[in-house]
């Protein structure tokens, strides 16, 4: 926990007093904690003791009643290591589940790009009700992490399940979590990113759909979890966030490929996610082609170098090869085929036929098949969400030198 930046969500439930506890539990590790509060949580607690405790001014409204100064809730969900609700009251719960952002608390969640923990606190019977449950599993179903309540006696003197966990079993929780995803420490991971562009001309050029996103969340995963990542870029509008990744920017497939094999021998493990191009024109043109020069056009292809095929043949025993594949027909016999000829570990199959995922898309829907032919699907969820799934696998998996 020490230097981890949390953001502690806390709404209009009488648990609110445990956040006293929580907040000095949290410093104690070392974390950094900012603390946002809906207009009923201050009817429980109040903001002069939550800054006291936390050190920081705390955070309520969109904007200050004093001078208009803007609460930036898109930079306050860029800044975190995670962000806890608790307690998660079921009002709070219902908002989140369904993106009615009428508060700071849920725009911030809404803008969060780290995990999110979830503390519920009411009365049993709110628990147990059908829509709070079907909202926690809606909630589950985004990636977020439901901290389990208590049962125990209640505010309302019934006895049940709806208790807010004590803060240093929540503590615990996050503690846990951020101790597991150090788990590739002093690993050294290349991953290539993006498509290749090839050039016709100086203005024009053949390429792809890709985006780039889900090789930068891998690359952010990786970084997160303690790996030196060296990322190769072809042509993206991406930023990296994390200082552990290296970015080499490149164009063409030639390019990408001297970068990819003159790394590889230093890496623990290589991920190419990069959409390459298969093929190159044969000649570029030196000035621009002239649509009047020319009823018709022919631009002999020539095939392109291997960097999957080429790094499979370098592979050392150490060393663990994750290879991508885009298939439109045939898409699992296809996918064996490719991580077979090419020596791959472990192949992530995309299909263009499933909405929502491939190229462009903020999500993704993927199918992990190993050297052994074993498949383990991974349902639609966020570029980010699936990137740690991967590195989970990763790390879990028998074919795996992680």
């Amino acid at each position: 926990m020490k230097g981890k930046k949390i953001i502690l969500g806390i709404t209009g439930s009488i648990a609110a007093y445990k956040a006293a506890s929580l907040i000095r539990a949290l410093v104690k590790k070392g974390a950094t904690v900012q603390i946002v509060i809906t207009p009923a949580g201050k009817e429980f607690i109040t903001p002069l003791t939550l800054a006291t405790l936390s050190r920081h001014p705390v955070i309520s409204d969109f904007f200050s009643n004093r001078d208009g100064t803007w609460n930036s809730h898109v930079e306050l969900g860029l800044w975190a290591d995670a962000m806890l609700i608790a307690p998660a009251s079921a009002s709070t719960i219902g908002k989140m589940a369904h993106g009615i952002a009428d508060n700071m608390l849920i725009t911030t969640y809404l803008s969060c790009k780290a995990p999110v923990f979830i503390a519920p606190a009411m009365d049993l019977d709110m628990y147990a009700h059908p829509a709070t449950q079907q909202n926690l599993k809606t909630l589950r179903s985004f990636g977020n992490h439901i901290i389990e309540p208590d049962t125990g006696f209640l505010a309302s003197g019934l006895e049940g399940k709806g208790r807010m966990p004590e803060p240093d079993d929540i503590v615990t929780v996050l503690d846990d979590f951020f101790a597991s995803r150090k788990d590739l420490q002093k690993k050294k991971i290349l991953i290539t990113a993006g498509p290749t562009y090839e050039k016709i001309d100086p203005v024009r050029f053949i390429g792809n759909y890709s985006s780039g996103k889900m090789g930068y969340a891998l690359a952010e995963a990786c970084a997160g979890r303690g790996a030196e990542v060296l990322l190769i870029s072809g042509p993206v509008a991406l930023k990296t966030e994390h200082s552990a990744i290296k970015r080499i920017n490149v164009e063409s497939a030639d390019e990408m490929y001297e970068e990819a094999v003159g790394a590889f021998p230093l890496c623990d493990i290589a991920i190419l996610c990069a959409a390459v191009a298969d093929y190159r024109p044969e000649h570029k043109a030196s000035e621009k082609i002239k649509r009047e020069q020319h009823d018709t056009l022919t631009i002999p292809l020539v095939r392109n170098k291997d960097i999957a095929a080429t790094l499979g043949q370098k592979k050392q025993s150490r060393q663990t090869l994750v290879g991508f594949a885009l298939e439109t027909e045939d898409e699992i016999t296809r996918a064996k085929d490719k991580l077979r000829r090419k020596k791959f570990d472990v192949i992530v199959l995309n299909s263009l036929n499933d909405r929502g995922a491939g190229f462009g898309y903020d999500t993704n829907k993927v199918t992990l098949i190993d050297r052994y032919g074993l498949e383990t699907g991974i349902p639609l969820k966020s570029k980010t969400e699936i990137a740690e799934e991967i590195i989970d696998y990763l790390v879990q998996s028998a074919v795996s030198v992680i």
